[in-house]
């Protein structure tokens, strides 16, 4: 009896080890704790798949030089569930976009929101946004 609780700990502690770097993954250690705006800005591509879905844009640097970023959100099942879809931002698109960019300076980090030219906004499902998340046509 003593072997299988000790073995059934075991076992326990294993899995838990195992697991914390896949949970770490999704911690935001890794972005700044404010949001950047980008405004006007291009949609270049709009990575619709898992495990998360990105949308790259083109940002003018201040030497006016063109640089590509991307903003990662989350999995497209999580974001049909406030609204969103494959057809929510396309290629050639002008947008505003808030992204907590990365804290080592790589033109990316995660989506805060984004305000479309008809006046939609979109949130992220883990940052929310502002208000908490959401699919909120203005």
């Amino acid at each position: 009896m003593k072997s299988s609780l000790l073995v059934a700990c075991a076992f326990g502690v294993g899995v838990l080890t195992v697991c914390d770097p896949a949970l770490a993954h999704h911690g935001n250690a890794a972005y700044e704790d404010h949001w950047t705006e980008f405004k006007q800005v291009k949609v270049t591509k709009f990575a619709w798949a898992n495990p998360h879905t990105l949308v790259f844009f083109e940002v003018k640097d201040p030497q006016g030089k063109v640089v590509e970023w991307v903003a990662e959100t989350a999995a497209p099942q999580a974001l049909r569930l406030i609204g969103w879809d494959n057809t929510a931002i396309a290629p050639g698109d002008v947008i505003d976009i808030f992204v907590y960019a990365t804290k080592t300076g790589n033109p990316a980090g995660r989506l805060n929101r984004i305000f479309l030219a008809n006046g939609t906004v979109l949130h992220d499902t883990q940052l929310g946004g502002e208000t908490g998340g959401g699919y909120r046509p203005q």
